[in-house]
């Protein structure tokens, strides 16, 4: 099993052999020309997501700068994703993002983790988990998100959260570490921020 097949596994591999650098490095160039459009150039950037990555579907907009260690090729999202400036998405692994999910600014999300063992480490070797998304949800403002999480549907994650478990449906979790704080319930369908009540019509 060569370096690009156990990373794909989620072994421990070395990342600095030329069989997974020639890989990577030929992804990376749509990413830097991506980052260079000017935002009048909708046609263009749309264009080059779905060369990008893994799949995109109907209605998804990212603002650049977007970075990821792969150029997005091993990210798959659904339809109407909507990233804000300075998503980072370290996507060693398969990232997979569901329908209608909204990134804040500065969103980390990491696939990628290095062994505790100094020797390893010190030798350069890493291991990279997946990470699930899934619909409808919400990750605030320069939230983490580590290696080998799923985060349930309809979910809101609090900005500056670090999320190193996974996280149910319907709930809103925060903190360091990420934890579940409430469900989403009966006040969220009055109320959209506080006591500030809905005043446009829900279907």
């Amino acid at each position: 099993m060569d370096n690009v097949e156990r990373m794909k596994a989620g072994l421990l591999y070395d990342p600095t052999t030329n069989d997974v650098m020639d890989y990577q490095l030929s992804l990376l160039d749509k990413m830097v020309e991506y980052n260079n459009t000017l935002p009048r150039e909708q046609e263009k950037r749309q264009k080059l997501i779905k060369e990008m990555f893994g799949a995109v579907g109907k209605g998804c907009y990212i603002e650049a700068p977007f970075h990821a260690n792969w150029g997005g090729k091993h990210v798959f999202m659904g339809d109407y994703v909507y990233a804000n400036f300075n998503l980072t998405i370290v996507d060693d692994a398969n990232v997979y993002i569901g329908n209608n999910v909204m990134f804040a600014p500065g969103v980390i999300i990491a696939t990628a983790g290095h062994p505790v063992n100094p020797t390893l480490r010190e030798k350069g070797y890493q291991y990279n988990k997946e990470v699930h998304i899934g619909n409808n949800v919400w990750i605030g403002a320069n939230a983490t998100i580590l290696p080998g999480v799923t985060i349930g549907d309809n979910s809101v994650i609090g900005a500056g959260a670090v999320v190193s478990r996974d996280i149910p449906a319907n709930v809103v979790a925060m903190g360091v570490p990420c934890r579940v704080v409430r469900e989403i319930g009966e006040h969220d369908k009055e109320y959209f921020f506080r006591n500030e009540k809905i005043d446009i019509p829900i279907e």
